[in-house]
């Protein structure tokens, strides 16, 4: 320390000296300056020293802090979180701290001095020089996404955020790019697109109805088996609440299931629904939906699943329709059954009645006409028969144009319409069952009615036809007659026509839609075929074609009593009618006895057989409630007598028994009602050994 102070003194005192030179004007004779100028300019230069080793030290300081604050930023450049590049404007890469370095898998010197494109992915390298090019243009921060390459191959998403940097000469620029490895991000936005494009997909390719739905109930997406199921366009529906296309009767039901999910009373919907399709008819639909929330727990959407379940509530419809018809079914059968006994007591009253009159007498007549009385009621519980429980046809060779003309005409009775006829004088026979061909008659006429509430005309022709196999009918080629009923209503679009004769399949706001369905089936059992055409506003056209016959109408036969002799077992569980057909026997001159039910029938044939005084035939009544009927004592009795003479009679006409009574060993057949006439003439045929139905 004492040889710097020494040091420093000497250094003064030569310093002083020269000044001191100066003041005697060069002269190195110090002889004539006082010493107390020489102590004060000695004084002064050691002041000025000290400022100067002051300055020094400060500059010597900043030096130092400027050091520590250059080491600091540059290892804050390199170690920065982001990797950041200098450019050339040629986009030559000038400087790269270690961050961006090790980004690219490599060190400074492998980058520094090469284009920044060759770190570019091939396809993306357009977009890096059209971002240059803009950024150079404008001047302004610019940023991109693109793939950069490291050294061993691997690429990267980065990012970049760019700018343009000035020398102070302004004679060139520099692009300082900061870059950020946004490789994990795009993963993640990947994966959220792929999810995204997978809900997407599913969600529009659904075979179901599916809606995301606002808490206030409007549509924010709707998929297309939805739109398909209500008939809308999606822009249409996404600009309606659920409410707008909820049937009225059940709207209160959604919004109540809506507001326990909005109160959290319940996190699931499942209930069955109405909507309103946008033709206007119904459209049932199973819904099933939950809320979605957002993060701070409030509403955000409904997520709601469709299920078109509109043909199962029409078949559980039809169902219960069915069900009803078959009960109407029994109820009619058995009121037929014995409305028709006591028509066969009223007829054998009758008959017998007008047996004891003269043909002159005014009691004859009226006889007469209480008799043709009878036998329309007759023909009344056979059609009620056939609408209920349809059945196989029972079929006769007849000329259809009174059935047409009458069938047609008993409906139009106080409607608006009429109906003009076009019906071929030479128009073929036709095999058929007239009370089912006039059923279906009646049904299309009635729905050619229907058609026009304000009236009109309803064209009906018939005519012969011959189809061929060009003519594409699924019939055998051969003689048909073709009978056409034309109105002039507003037609069947063209999408329905395939289901109009699909039972309960109705366009109407009132019927079963089982009336066109009931005249397919008795077409097609009859052999024939039914067929429509169409065109809305312009009316509708059915066609039925039914076989001719290949045989004349049958002669009948001479209607007159026959009488006879034997003795004749009759089963019937009616009193009345036993006692009716006992009478009417007794004319006939045959001896009768009579059963209550078939165990009594073959009882009674038995002790019969046994006692050699064995019956000479057998009516057996085909149903007997709570007990045996004939079918079933017929079988008793074959094995009993295979010879046995029996003729079957029931109140059900349509029975299967009536049709084929040969099959069931049945001699003959007379179902109820009948008269003494009828009676006699079947007795007489079979036991005479010919078998014979009387009646129909």
């Amino acid at each position: 320390m004492d040889t710097k102070e020494n040091q420093r003194d000497s250094r003064l005192r030569r310093q002083a000296e020269e000044k001191l030179k100066t003041a005697a004007g060069g002269s190195t004779d110090l002889s004539g300056v006082s010493p107390e100028k020489t102590a004060s300019l000695i004084h002064e230069l050691r002041v000025h020293q000290i400022e100067l080793e002051m300055q020094n030290d400060e500059l010597r300081r900043i030096q130092d802090e400027l050091e520590r604050t250059r080491d600091k930023y540059f290892h804050l450049y390199d170690f920065a979180p982001v990797g950041y590049v200098t450019l050339s404007e040629k986009g030559i890469i000038e400087e790269v701290n270690l961050t961006g370095a090790a980004m690219m898998g490599t060190d400074r010197s492998a980058l520094i001095g090469k284009p920044f494109t060759r770190f570019v992915l091939g396809d993306d390298q357009d977009i890096f020089y059209k971002h240059r090019q803009r950024l150079l243009e404008t001047e302004t921060s610019q940023s991109c996404e693109l793939r950069l390459a490291k050294k061993d191959g691997h690429a990267f998403y980065a990012r970049l955020e760019c700018r343009v940097i000035k020398n102070r000469n302004k004679a060139s620029r520099q692009i300082r790019a900061a870059v950020s490895d946004i490789d994990e991000r795009k993963t993640v936005e990947e994966k959220l697109r792929q999810s995204e494009e997978t809900f997407r997909a599913a969600f529009e390719h659904a075979p179901v109805g599916m809606c995301l739905v606002n808490p206030d109930g409007r549509f924010l997406k709707v998929n297309g088996a939805f739109c398909h199921m209500l008939g809308y366009a999606e822009s249409e529906l996404v600009s309606k609440t659920f409410r707008d296309i909820t049937h009225p009767d059940d709207l209160d039901a959604s919004n109540e299931w809506v507001r326990k999910l909005l109160t959290g009373e319940t996190t699931f919907i499942d209930l069955e629904k109405r909507y309103i399709h946008n033709r206007g008819h119904a459209v049932w639909g199973t819904v099933r939906a939950f809320l979605i929330h957002n993060t701070d727990g409030s509403p955000h959407f409904f997520v709601t699943h469709v299920q078109d379940i509109t043909e199962r509530k029409s078949m559980e419809e039809g169902l219960l329709k069915a069900q009803k018809l078959e009960a109407v079914g029994m109820l009619a059968g058995g009121i037929a059954h014995d409305f028709n006994n006591i028509l066969t007591t009223i007829l054998g009253n009758v008959s017998l009645a007008k047996m004891q009159t003269r043909t002159e007498d005014e009691i004859f007549e009226l006889l007469s006409e209480a008799e043709t009385a009878s036998t329309t009621a007759q023909a009344l519980t056979k059609q009620l028969l056939t609408f209920a429980k349809g059945g196989t046809p029972v079929k006769e060779i007849a000329s259809i144009k009174d059935i047409i003309k009458k069938s047609s005409l008993f409906v139009m009775r106080g409607s608006k319409s009429r109906c003009e006829f076009s019906i071929a004088e030479d128009l073929w026979l036709a095999d058929v069952d007239t009370g089912q061909i006039s059923q279906v008659i009646n049904n299309i006429v009635i729905n050619a009615r229907q058609a026009m509430p304000e009236g009109g005309i309803i064209q009906v022709a018939a005519k012969n036809f011959i189809i061929d196999v060009q003519h594409g009918l699924p019939l055998k080629p051969g003689r048909y007659i073709r009978i056409s009923i034309t109105d002039q209503g507003m037609g069947i679009a063209e999408n329905y026509l395939s289901k109009i004769f699909d039972p309960y399949f109705t366009l109407k706001s009132q019927g079963g839609g089982l009336g066109l369905a009931v005249a397919y089936s008795i077409i097609q059992k009859h052999d024939g075929y039914i067929t429509v055409e169409s065109k809305l506003r312009e009316g509708t056209t059915f066609h039925i074609y039914l076989p001719a016959a290949e045989k004349p109408i049958p002669e009948k036969e001479e209607v007159r009593l026959i009488t006879g002799r034997g003795r004749i077992l009759v089963m019937d569980d009616d009193a009345s009618l036993r006692k009716i057909v006992g009478k009417m026997m007794g004319k006939l001159g045959y001896e009768s006895e009579f059963a209550k039910d078939g165990a009594e029938a073959i009882e009674m044939y038995n002790t019969a057989k046994k006692s050699e005084k064995t019956y000479d035939a057998v009516i057996l009544d085909l149903t007997v409630p709570g007990g045996m009927g004939g079918k079933e004592a017929m079988e008793n009795l074959l094995e009993m007598d295979s010879e046995v003479k029996a003729i079957v009679s029931s109140g059900y006409s349509d029975d299967p028994v009536l049709s084929n009574f040969q099959e069931y060993g049945f001699k003959g057949v007379i179902p109820k009602p009948f008269n003494t006439l009828s009676l006699g003439q079947v007795l007489h045929k079979v036991l005479q050994g010919e078998k014979l139905k009387i009646g129909n």
